[in-house]
């Protein structure tokens, strides 16, 4: 009894200690140390999307003073559609970059898919009249090669959606939008998955594997569409809606209602479930004025779209544009993948360390090659908003500063060069910048020189920018 006695005591005296070693898992934490917490993880290099946003509010201030239109209403609707092609091909480069790869073929692999919707809805869906017997049996034999190359390494989805290409290739259907798009989605996700299998199986360096077939898109762009050659889709009402089309004002508001509340729902309820299991949030007031601060921009932002903004008097345009919802989905979607999967906290580890996740058991060359797969097949959704856009696809879709805008946005953002640090959201604030800089500068009447130099300014603040504060963490680590 004596020796259960002294077992019992040794618990009992250990046990405040324990409560002491993990109380910081239960103890609240007010708004003031969750502003010194963040101000000290700032100092420590964890500064992520803030000189984006910084960077944004200043230009936006700027153009305003220098321009009369800039914060039109015309202006800022058009604003949302010039930047939302390359947004969305920025939001796929995100999952590459995680893994510190680079993907230089996402733009010309997008300019592919958005000359083969092009070709699909001109030639009423007879592929062999539009790219001949030879480009034709070539391009059948890559879809089956992306199919075969994605069951290797078992990545069902690429191998489902390469077969589902294959299959509305060989069928013929007639030209109709919905088949167009789906079909330059589902090249876009053949590519990438050509790309991710040299990349990942057969162990070839990111930089010449996608330089290589940058210029190869760009000659199979050229094969397709012809030497001066457009191709136009703006006869189409769905494919030139896209882009510039808007939501009625009624659907407008019920996207706001949709988007912001569930997402102030969601947040407000997730902080309020950590709290009932006694972990450790962010502070009720902070949580309650972030959500209030989005939903009252959100719903301005919805309140001016919906006010007719047509010069004319005989013609009315109003309404959220269609690209918003469009990059809502993704953003939404992006988001969850990273965030609350498995899937996304293995890409972080192999970012990290590439190493030490394939010892923890983490599929790398899987997970490497499913990125790129991701990556292409978000640049032809790209390609489908920016070819509606401009209504035609022609030899240079894809090219140019396609690419290069679309990895400056996610860099831009926040998205590290280096791996392991960044968000699909990244990618919506660093193509907000970028047009807005594009943007502006047009309105001032700005030469393309001056643009293009602005922009890689820009760009080059942000790249010295990531490798200061990756320097400050690893600092701060140690």
């Amino acid at each position: 009894m004596s020796e259960i006695s002294a077992v019992e005591a040794r618990e009992h005296d250990r046990e405040p200690s324990a409560i002491a070693d993990f109380g910081i898992d239960t103890t609240p934490v007010t708004v003031g140390e969750a502003i010194r917490g963040y101000v000290a993880g700032l100092r420590a290099g964890e500064i992520g999307s803030l000189p984006a946003l910084l960077g944004l509010v200043v230009l936006v201030v700027l153009f305003s003073a220098l321009s009369d239109v800039f914060l039109s209403l015309n202006n800022i609707a058009n604003l949302l559609a010039q930047g939302a092609g390359q947004t969305v091909i920025a939001m796929g480069i995100v999952y590459v970059l995680l893994l510190g790869e680079i993907d230089l073929s996402a733009g010309t692999a997008s300019g592919v898919a958005g000359a083969v919707l092009a070709m699909h809805y001109v030639d009423n869906g007879n592929l062999v009249s539009g790219m001949g017997h030879t480009v034709f049996f070539v391009f059948v034999a890559l879809l089956v090669l992306a199919a075969v190359l994605a069951a290797l390494l078992r990545l069902w989805a690429g191998t489902a959606v390469s077969l589902l290409g294959l299959a509305i290739t060989l069928i013929g259907f007639h030209a109709d939008p919905w088949i167009e798009m789906l079909l330059a989605v589902c090249v876009g996700t053949a590519i990438g998955c050509i790309t991710g299998f040299l990349i990942a199986r057969i162990g070839m360096p990111s930089f010449v594997v996608t330089l290589a077939l940058f210029l190869t898109w760009q000659g199979a762009i050229l094969q397709l569409i012809g030497d001066g050659g457009v191709l136009g889709i703006s006869s189409s009402h769905v494919l030139d809606q896209v882009a510039n089309g808007n939501l009625p004002v009624l659907w407008s508001w019920v996207l706001y209602v949709v988007a912001g509340g569930g997402w102030a729902v969601l947040t407000v309820g997730g902080h309020f479930r950590r709290r009932a299991q006694g972990l450790v949030t962010t502070p009720t007031a902070l949580v309650l004025v972030r959500a209030g601060a989005v939903l009252v921009l959100a719903g301005v932002a919805t309140a001016l779209l919906t006010v007719n903004r047509s010069p004319s008097p005989m013609i009315r345009i109003a309404g959220v544009p269609y690209v918003v919802p469009i990059v809502l989905v993704l953003l939404v979607i992006g988001s969850y993948v990273l965030d609350r999967t498995a899937y996304g906290r293995h890409l972080y580890a192999i970012g990290g360390n590439a190493e030490a996740a394939r010892r923890a058991g983490i599929d790398v060359t899987r997970l490497r090659a499913s990125v790129f797969i991701i990556c292409s097949a978000t640049a032809a959704v790209g390609a489908i908003i920016y070819s509606s856009k401009v209504g035609s696809v022609d030899p240079q879709a894809g090219g140019l500063n396609t690419l290069l805008f679309a990895v400056g946005a996610a860099v831009i953002g926040g998205t590290s060069l280096f791996g392991g640090r960044g968000r699909v959201s990244d990618a919506v604030i660093g193509g907000a910048v970028l047009a807005v800089v594009s943007n502006g500068l047009g309105l001032l009447r700005q030469p393309a020189a001056v643009v293009s130099i602005v922009t890689g300014l820009v760009l080059l603040l942000a790249a010295s920018v990531d490798a200061v504060s990756r320097r400050r963490s690893a600092t701060a680590a140690r």
